[in-house]
């Protein structure tokens, strides 16, 4: 296989790249500033190193050119003029080709196999060099981008087949437990034979060979135990390699949304317009496959509104508009979709002019006067069409909404168009994502189910409820959240329509979706992690609520909830799906200490109990005597009343004394628990050994 010289450079330098052509267009709208000009310095500065370690002299002399047009706006107070921005743009274009066409050394005595020259390339490429046209870098951008996934691909494919070789290796554990077994066996006969004949002259050979097979026993469970060990780390090594390699197959939205800018910033400089980019929704990872194919289709939209929907500088100013016209694309996650949100706030799409060529080119009849503007802007999207004067470098060939429509088919998505005349354009796309990465929520729900996952940017609040949070009516249950009703529905309800109980408390989160939001109950929130979702199949009947699917840390897939359907369904509960709330035993917690009261307090409510809480014995005395306790825990060591002296008031108490008492301490010594049981307290917990299961278990009969 060749040498790759430029394996590390590419990726590099598209990054440095991709970061100076941000920073420069921020010049250009936001004015220049000596820190802003630096870093462009800095970044240039990094090329130019870079591009000489791996001997291309061609892109070092660009990035030193670079260097040159910055270097008098360093200390100027002056913002850059466009020209000079113009010149720096066209040498970023001119690196970024140069950077494609950089080939693999192919051992030939290390000759450099840098960029060929623009007359021995192919018409395509020597074209796309040469006249530097943002769409055409990005498409170039993207060809690299799959070329480098080839790497990537090869290392899922070796821990692919490295993984079926470990679980190979790992059946192998049963043969060392088999013979683990064995040896049991052979030591339980020869202790059977050696009781059974102590006095025969071969006893002594008994024992020999009873040490030996121990000796056996003991080096057979020390190899068992390494091998665990060992295919467990390996098997966590691989998954968490496994987890990288395929991260690295999903492409930051952002660096699609940084070539739309550029389009649109060069598509108005062409035809004299000022217009302002927004980009939203660039933290988004989705598949290589789709991003290039959508990307194309989005640098044409971008295209059209700059060439038809913004208005001259006049015009705008005419109509009370801003003279730069502003073209914004959002991307967001709906459900197991994409949505690529492209709109303007120019003169909107003119249905007039579509109808009028649509009969020019013999698509539409005279006579049909009666279409609506859902149908004229379908006839648009069929291509062959352009309302444009004339033809130019950015529009006016009629085939721009035509590569938008392809795409779209390809990707099997969806695009709908909306149209207001004077105030702009919306095209919405909605593809499917294919794979990609989302940081999410892993909760457990309170059924006993195993964990799932909820994407981040759905969960806007996680509350603790008591279970006199949650209000019951006809139309369902519901939370109090910032002043508004909100409705609340357990998990497990939600996903499979279980009966559920108001008499506990809840950890619930707060979850938004299609415009609205929803309280969802769960038993535990496990942690957050970027997760790698993929489709379910489509042989398999999932639930509307169902995402799709990630792998966990064992490799078992773990379902990846969608907000939007969580939140349907907790709008459409019912009230009749709950139970009858029983009864919770009152439970007294007394402690000097804040955070250990807390704590007991959040254990006791957790497992169903009403916990009241008290920071003295003193205060609890009080509290004993106004309400009646099912169980009371008490600390020892407190100022005033101390935890004995507590049980020995309450024991001479003929209205307390029938009530458990359990004493928590940080003191264990023997005569401290004698002296506990002597007073009649009913457990003894010492802090250094507290266990939350134990606790609950030894609370469970003393209530019932």
């Amino acid at each position: 296989m060749a040498q790759d010289p430029y394996r590390y450079f590419r990726p590099e330098a598209r990054n440095l790249l991709d970061q100076f052509a941000q920073g420069i267009l921020e010049l250009e709208n936001k004015g220049a500033s000596a820190a802003a000009v630096q870093r462009l310095l800095r970044l240039a500065h990094t090329l130019k190193g870079a591009a000489r370690v791996v001997r291309q002299s061609a892109i070092a002399e660009r990035a030193h050119a670079i260097e040159d047009a910055l270097v008098p706006f360093r200390d100027s107070p002056q913002g850059i003029a466009r020209e000079k921005i113009d010149t720096i743009l066209t040498h970023l274009d001119e690196i970024g080709s140069q950077i494609v066409t950089l080939v693999p050394d192919d051992g030939n005595n290390g000759v450099d196999h840098g960029p060929a020259a623009a007359d021995e390339l192919p018409a395509s490429t020597a074209q796309a060099a040469a006249n530097g046209v943002a769409a055409d870098s990005a498409r170039d951008a993207q060809r690299a981008i799959r070329a480098d996934l080839a790497d990537t691909d090869a290392v899922i494919d070796g821990v692919t087949e490295t993984y079926a070789r470990v679980n190979a290796v790992r059946r192998s554990a049963a043969t060392i437990e088999h013979l683990g077994h064995l040896a049991d066996l052979l030591r339980a006969q020869l202790a059977a034979k050696a009781v059974t004949e102590p006095g025969r002259p071969a006893a002594g050979g008994l024992n020999q060979s009873s040490t030996l097979v121990e000796e056996l026993r003991r080096k057979i469970g020390a190899l068992a135990n390494e091998f665990d060990t060992t295919i467990t780390q390996v098997d966590r090594e691989l998954r968490q390699l496994r987890d990288a390699a395929e991260g690295l197959k999903l492409i930051p939205i952002d660096s699609v949304l940084m070539a739309l800018k550029r389009t649109a910033r060069d598509s108005a400089r062409a035809l004299g317009k000022q217009v302002n980019f927004e980009g939203a929704g660039g933290d988004i990872r989705l598949d290589a496959e789709v991003l290039g194919r959508i990307q194309g289709a989005l640098i044409q939209l971008v295209r059209n509104a700059v060439a038809h929907g913004i208005e001259p500088q006049d015009e705008r100013l005419q109509a009370g508009k801003p003279a730069a016209g502003r073209i914004a694309v959002e991307v967001s996650r709906r459900g197991a979709e994409i949505l690529f949100l492209c709109r303007d706030d120019g003169r909107g799409i003119d249905l007039a002019a579509v109808r009028q060529v649509a009969v020019q080119r013999g698509l539409l009849n005279p006579a049909s006067n009666g279409l609506s503007a859902e149908e004229l802007v379908d006839i648009l999207l069929r291509g062959g069409i352009s309302t444009s004067a004339q033809v130019t470098d950015v529009s006016g060939r009629g085939v721009g909404l035509d590569i938008v429509r392809e795409a779209l088919e390809r990707l099997g998505g969806e695009i709908s168009v909306t149209t207001d005349a004077g105030r702009g354009a919306t095209f919405e796309l909605l593809v499917p994502r294919s794979i990609t990465s989302i940081p999410a929520l892993i909760v457990l729900p309170e059924d006993g189910g195993g964990p799932v996952a909820l994407p981040l940017d759905g969960v806007r609040r996680i509350l603790r409820l008591a279970s006199g949070d949650i209000a019951c009516a006809a139309a369902g249950a519901s939370i109090l959240y910032e002043d508004h009703a909100v409705p609340f529905v357990p998990l497990s309800a939600a996903l499979n329509g279980a009966p559920w109980s108001t008499g506990r408390t809840w950890t619930a989160i707060i979850v938004a979706g299609s415009g609205r939001i929803a309280a969802i109950g769960v038993e535990q929130l496990v942690g957050t992690a970027r997760m790698v979702v993929r489709p379910l199949p489509d042989r398999i009947n999932s639930s509307p609520l169902t995402l799709g699917a990630a792998l966990d840390s064992e490799g078992y897939p773990q379902l990846v909830l969608d907000p939007d359907g969580l939140v349907a369904a907790a709008h459409g509960a019912r009230a009749a799906e709950l139970a009858a709330a029983p009864a919770k035993p009152p439970v007294l917690v007394i402690d000097d200490s804040l955070t250990t009261r807390m704590l007991e307090k959040s254990i006791l409510e957790s497992a169903g109990y009403d916990v009241d809480v008290a920071s003295s014995g003193e205060e609890g005395l009080d509290l004993a005597r106004r309400k009646r306790f099912a169980l009371i825990l008490c600390d020892v060591e407190m100022p005033g009343i101390d935890g004995f002296t507590f049980v020995e008031r309450i024991r001479s108490d003929a209205a307390l004394r029938d009530i458990p008492a359990i004493l928590v301490t940080s003191r264990s010594a023997p005569e401290d628990r004698q002296r506990g049981r002597d007073i009649g307290a009913h457990g003894y917990i010492v802090k250094s050994e507290f266990n939350q299961a134990e606790l609950l278990s030894m609370i469970q009969p003393m209530v019932s």
